[in-house]
């Protein structure tokens, strides 16, 4: 644990690890995510409290709007994989990878502690991992999502999308 400059270990939060699924015929995808924030108040111009998540009408009707600290950066995205997962399982769908989730609360203050755990859980958790995706991104606006394509070093690849 990192210390304080009195000396005391700095208390972190946990990391999450899960995984669900270890068919050895599919491959198995690790994806992470952080659930931390930046510092907001109301009057940093928020229409509503940041940390009450808040659902406003959106166009026509049609939509929803979600309000709040992290909808975007980056409790929506973590929440949206799970759902993903949910979804499969709902519809009674075979997976198809094995998953794996690291969702961690220190990302907004440089992960500290991650770098020890993913040395930690090399040979266990993450052994058998095909592929990584960082679900660590936003959408510019309703019509540009972002799409998270390689990060720092990392192995990148051409998509072409039509």
């Amino acid at each position: 644990s990192p210390q304080l400059s009195d000396g005391q270990d700095l208390l972190l939060p946990p990391v999450v690890l899960g995984e669900l699924g270890k068919d050895p015929q599919n491959p198995t995808v690790c994806f992470y995510g952080h659930v931390d924030v930046q510092p907001a108040k109301k009057e940093d111009g928020w229409k509503t409290d940041p940390y009450t998540l808040t659902e406003i009408d959106g166009v026509y009707l049609i939509t929803r709007n979600l309000y709040g600290r992290g909808a975007t950066d980056n409790k929506g995205p973590v929440l949206a994989w799970i759902n993903a997962v949910e979804t499969f399982r709902a519809l009674k769908l075979a997976m198809p990878v094995n998953f794996k989730f690291v969702i961690e609360g220190m990302e907004e203050a440089g992960s500290l502690g991650l770098e020890k755990l993913l040395e930690e859980e090399n040979q266990c958790f993450f052994s058998g991992v095909d592929y990584i995706v960082i679900s660590d991104n936003l959408w510019l606006s309703n019509k540009k999502p972002a799409l998270t394509y390689g990060s720092r070093g990392n192995a990148c690849f051409f998509v072409e999308v039509k």
